[in-house]
């Protein structure tokens, strides 16, 4: 028996370190970038109850008249710096708003305030089981989020007390979570103002035509994996930059899907980790699919709403070999960092460094990725997002030579968490 123990030890040790990705050239951008920065992190847990706004009945359970988001911020624990910007991180279907928290870690430790919420119908262990009709709540959802945090921002005495600058406000999201960002961006209806740059990994963007992205433009970055077996990316993540004026893409060769997921770490074992997902996943989400089209909710043709537009998760057949899941998760964070740097940091040559590194350096140092802007430049300034006050505009960045990448240093994180009914 102490044999066997002790192999199984020995199992679970080669399992949990095993399989390490390759990592970047010790010398380069990319490395430097991949370091945590010189802040701290502490972390919070929070239920924010909406009762102003219903969740729908679902599969047997009944209509509930509030909505109830348990979610997690993370943030500097050094205010020296604040206000910081707000970054709200919506995951995935059947996934949890910790499937980003490597994400949101990073991000604090370079100096944002960043939240993520467990959705009350698209989340794992949703009552009736996930269903992605509701995504359809989720930008409000995420607009009561940020109303909620502000106005504790501008609170006295609160611990957010002049940390958040409302002026500096973005989304980010992963799958499901990358299409609530998207509407919470552009939607014609559900749209938020405050919200001034969104990065939207693996989202699904067939149901959008170049009308629905040209009532506004800001700044948009598609991020996606060429393997996706959920999402496809050709249907997809394609054909962003030729929709959204002044939109990225960044795409990663042998990328999955579940790959921009933190759990999904232990998937690296696997030839294609989004094997799992469309095991597990791929019935419930049919199942919300093929029941009565509901495009019509989204908007109109004349909103850029494509009614032909068809979902069919899970066809690629066979499934090539993908890349490693933490690599993916390496490349993902470099990505999302320096694209809310070049948006958001309060110094001019780190705007420009970030900038810089995605556009012409990240792509000549990670040979996976690959790196494209839309043809169709976007506004110099966002139309109805509020300036920043103090901070160089589109115009002054575009004008601005290349600066060496921002130094980051080694942070940590701290936890201190509670359940507190806001």
């Amino acid at each position: 028996m102490t044999a066997i123990l002790a192999l199984l030890a020995a199992l679970a040790l080669v399992l949990a370190g095993g399989r390490q990705p390759v990592p970047f050239p010790p010398d380069s951008e990319s490395a430097q970038r991949l370091q945590a920065g010189p802040w701290r992190v502490n972390s919070h847990d929070f239920t924010f109850l909406d009762e102003t706004r219903e969740t729908p009945a679902n599969s047997g359970f009944r209509t509930l008249d509030h909505r109830r988001l348990q979610a997690t911020l993370w943030y500097p624990a050094q205010s020296t710096a604040a206000p910081f910007p707000l970054v709200v991180y919506s995951h995935g279907f059947a996934s949890l708003r910790k499937s980003g928290a490597y994400l949101a870690v990073h991000l604090a430790s370079l100096g944002h305030v960043v939240v993520s919420a467990n959705f009350p119908l698209t989340r794992l262990h949703a009552p009736g089981g996930p269903n992605a009709r509701d995504v359809l709540n989720q930008p409000a959802d995420v607009s009561f989020i940020i109303d909620t945090l502000l106005r504790q921002a501008a609170t006295p005495g609160h611990r957010l007390e002049g940390m958040i600058d409302p002026a500096r406000i973005g989304a980010m999201g992963n799958s499901l979570g990358g299409l609530t960002s998207i509407l919470l961006a552009f939607h014609p209806q559900k749209r938020d103002p405050r919200v001034s740059a969104v990065l939207a990994m693996a989202a699904p963007t067939t149901v959008f035509t170049e009308v629905f992205f040209s009532r506004r433009s800001l700044p948009l970055l598609m991020l996606a994996g060429e393997l996706d077996a959920m999402v496809d990316y050709q249907l997809n993540a394609a054909p962003v930059p030729d929709l959204a004026p002044g939109a990225e893409l960044v795409t990663i060769a042998g990328g999955s899907h579940i790959g921009f997921s933190g759990p999904s770490a232990p998937l690296r074992w696997l030839n294609h980790p989004d094997f799992v997902v469309c095991t597990v996943v791929r019935g419930r989400l049919e199942s919300t699919l093929q029941e009565a089209p509901w495009h019509h909710l989204l908007g109109t043709p004349q909103q850029g709403i494509n009614y032909q537009a068809r979902a069919e998760p899970c066809i690629m057949d066979p499934l090539a070999p993908a890349l490693n899941v933490l690599r993916q998760q390496m490349i993902t964070k470099v990505v999302v960092s320096s694209f809310f740097q070049a948006r958001f940091a309060s110094a001019l040559s780190q705007r420009a460094a970030a900038q810089h590194y995605l556009g012409q350096v990240l792509a000549r140092e990670v040979p996976e990725v690959s790196y494209r802007r839309s043809e169709v430049p976007g506004p110099a300034v966002v139309d109805d997002a509020p300036a920043v006050a103090g901070l160089p505009g589109a115009s002054e960045l575009q004008n601005t030579p290349s600066i060496p990448a921002y130094p980051g240093g080694r942070g940590t994180q701290e936890s201190n968490r509670q359940e507190l009914q806001l």
